[in-house]
């Protein structure tokens, strides 16, 4: 019973992601044939500065996660058959709802009795964030962008380090879903 209620929970949490994803791939690509990544590296004018180090720690450690659960391993630059990186964006949003409503019925009753009251208009307006995360895969031989997959999601403020990384996993998780492109769609 108690692994009932917690597959029942796991699935409607998941009905209720937000996550939006997206992919896209060059299709004479045999993904089959790939089995080694690596990073590339990011050239910047100031190495020691780093945006996020904690986001990029984060973001790094489940892809190479999920990418080992899909047979590939990781080695140097030089050996990889594609190159893995990866940007974040993020957008304000802004959400308005206008809805009208009416109350009350007129005070006089009797043969002239008719539904009165007023029509209220209520506007809302909500701004918020939508965080990206863009992953390429690109091929090492010819430096061509071979597969691009996206999420996007609602931020939401997390406050400690594992609700980060759980965050991160779950998007990870789900843009990875599409990788490799399933062989039908080829």
């Amino acid at each position: 019973m108690k692994k009932t209620i917690i597959l029942l929970t796991a699935i409607a949490l998941s009905a209720c992601s937000s996550l939006k994803t997206n992919s896209d791939y060059d299709p004479e690509i045999n993904f089959d044939n790939l089995k080694t990544y690596a990073w590339i590296v990011k050239q910047t004018d100031k190495p020691s500065y780093q945006l996020n180090s904690l986001l990029d720690g984060r973001v790094r450690a489940s892809v190479d996660k999920q990418l080992q659960l899909k047979g590939l391993s990781k080695t140097d630059t030089n050996d990889a058959d594609i190159l893995i990186n990866y940007l974040t964006q993020i957008d304000k949003k802004v959400n308005i709802d206008t809805f009208n409503s009416s109350f009350g019925y007129s005070p006089y009753y009797g043969a002239g009795w008719r539904r009165g009251g007023s029509i209220q208009t209520h506007t809302t307006v909500n701004e918020y964030e939508v965080g990206t995360l863009v992953l390429d895969i690109v091929d090492r031989q010819s430096n061509r962008l071979i597969w691009r997959g996206s999420v996007a999601d609602t931020i939401r403020e997390k406050n400690t380090p594992e609700e980060r990384m759980n965050s991160i996993n779950a998007a990870v998780i789900e843009m990875l879903k599409q990788y490799p492109p399933n062989p039908e769609e080829r």
